[in-house]
């Protein structure tokens, strides 16, 4: 059979080449709520975590399960009861969740088995392996509620982890923990996934949840989605939440995202299960498809000060002297400096871009978006260009769009299209310089 649309196709292709390339030997922590499961998603999304599995990436699956306890509970005549955003789990409580875990540890180790023809899991070989490696406590009394058999993970054998994804095995993890002397503990799965990637230092955690990520006005369920969060704006967006009730509220995967990347792991996500294949969607498109939490402690991604025109100047001359960017001179960016964003390390300026908004026409420019070629390569420009959309977004603009001569493929692959200069607003085209012929190439914001 021939393939269709390979004018698409190929493309495509191509451009996840890079991801697979940066992933490979990665470690993934993934958090799937049980309402997926109930929701009839469980296959198809072991398909995707198939398809990471054969790329290389390392795994650890922690699987959620509110609604099958739930549903266990309401058939033994029993009513749960939450304080906190937590399940109180009585002596019938801890029974249900066993079962609940029982049986969903061996529907997911069963939909790894199926090597179903023309699926993903076609010749795939995942081997599942699971086992105690939680030690946990218990809640105990928090403002005179005895959460009772509710526990959170005390402890994680990250080092038994680490040995079965290192040879090539899918550790699956269900939200239950035992005390050193035996007790059994209901965990929380976003506790258990959180704990787990510190534990491993992961590179990714991924939570694949009722939500579709945060949006970027909290309050506004209709507003976009803000597709990345510094760690920085991510704590303050927490602190201006109320305490988390149930999962569906923004600050309940958000400080664990949060308490993730404090502890060491670079980025954090929250992912809608509704969309079909967000887990790779994620993983490998640009934009993604929910939120990302990422750590910045390393460095420092700022709106520019009047003491960054100097470290400025520096990186951007050498562009300047070659012809790639436009000579600007030192007056004219002390005197733009609240449009420049920098990217900064140990007192170091490598990294920068500007916007000047255009508000009659809902446009911005983008200039003198530059990183140091001792730092390329490392994805600083595509965090430039999101804070710069980030930006535009906030002030109201539609779109925004560079004028450049050398540049226009690596614009183009994160979204730009070419545009005739008559497309430029007047006041931006009456300055255009029609000797050097820049292409115009614009990109809308969603």
């Amino acid at each position: 059979m021939s393939l269709v649309f390979p004018h698409t196709f190929v493309p495509w292709f191509r451009s996840v080449a890079p991801h697979i390339h940066a992933y490979r030997g990665k470690t993934f922590v993934v958090a799937l709520a049980g309402e997926a499961i109930a929701a009839g998603k469980l296959d198809t999304f072991v398909q995707d975590l198939a398809i990471l599995h054969a790329m290389g990436i390392k795994l650890v699956l922690v699987h959620g399960f509110r609604p099958q306890v739930t549903e266990q509970l309401a058939a033994k005549g029993h009513t749960s009861r939450f304080s906190h955003g937590m399940r109180i789990t009585d002596a019938v409580a801890l029974d249900g969740a066993q079962e609940a875990a029982g049986q969903l540890r061996f529907q997911i180790e069963a939909a790894f088995s199926q090597g179903l023809p023309n699926t993903p899991m076609a010749n795939a070989t995942v081997r599942v392996v699971s086992g105690n490696f939680l030690t946990a406590r218990p809640v105990g009394i928090v403002d005179g509620v005895d959460f009772m058999h509710s526990g959170v993970v005390r402890r994680v054998d990250g080092a038994a982890i680490r040995r079965a994804i290192d040879i090539g095995a899918l550790v699956l993890l269900s939200p239950f923990g035992f005390s050193p002397t035996g007790e059994a503990f209901n965990l929380s799965m976003e506790d258990v996934a959180t704990a787990t990637a510190v534990a491993l230092q992961a590179d990714k955690l991924l939570f694949v949840t009722e939500i579709p990520g945060l949006h970027e006005k909290p309050d506004d369920p209709e507003s976009p989605i803000d597709t990345e969060l510094a760690l920085a704006d991510a704590r303050r967006l927490l602190a201006s939440l109320p305490p988390p009730q149930s999962p569906s509220e923004p600050a309940f995967y958000l400080r664990h995202c949060v308490k993730a990347c404090e502890g060491g792991v670079e980025r954090s996500h929250i992912l809608p299960f509704a969309v079909d294949g967000a887990l790779l969607m994620e993983i490998f498109t640009h934009d993604g498809i929910g939120t990302m939490v990422v750590d910045e402690k390393l460095e420092s991604l700022r709106e520019a000060v009047p003491d960054d025109v100097g470290g400025i100047l520096v990186l951007i001359e050498p562009y300047e002297r070659d012809g790639t960017m436009v000579r600007r001179e030192r007056n004219e960016i002390e005197r733009d400096i609240a449009n420049y964003t920098v990217i900064e390390h140990d007192g170091v300026i490598f990294g920068c871009a500007a916007l000047y908004p255009y508000p009659e026409a809902r446009t911005g420019e983008m200039v003198a978006l530059t990183v140091s070629p001792e730092s390329q390569s490392q994805g600083d420009g595509e965090r430039l260009l999101k804070r710069v959309e980030q930006r535009a977004r906030a002030s109201g603009l539609t779109s925004i769009f560079v004028l450049t001569t050398r540049t226009m493929h690596w614009f183009i692959k994160r979204g730009f299209a070419e545009a005739d200069p008559d497309w430029l607003p007047e006041a931006r085209k009456r300055k255009y310089n029609w000797d050097r012929r820049s292409k115009v190439l614009v990109k809308t914001l969603a």
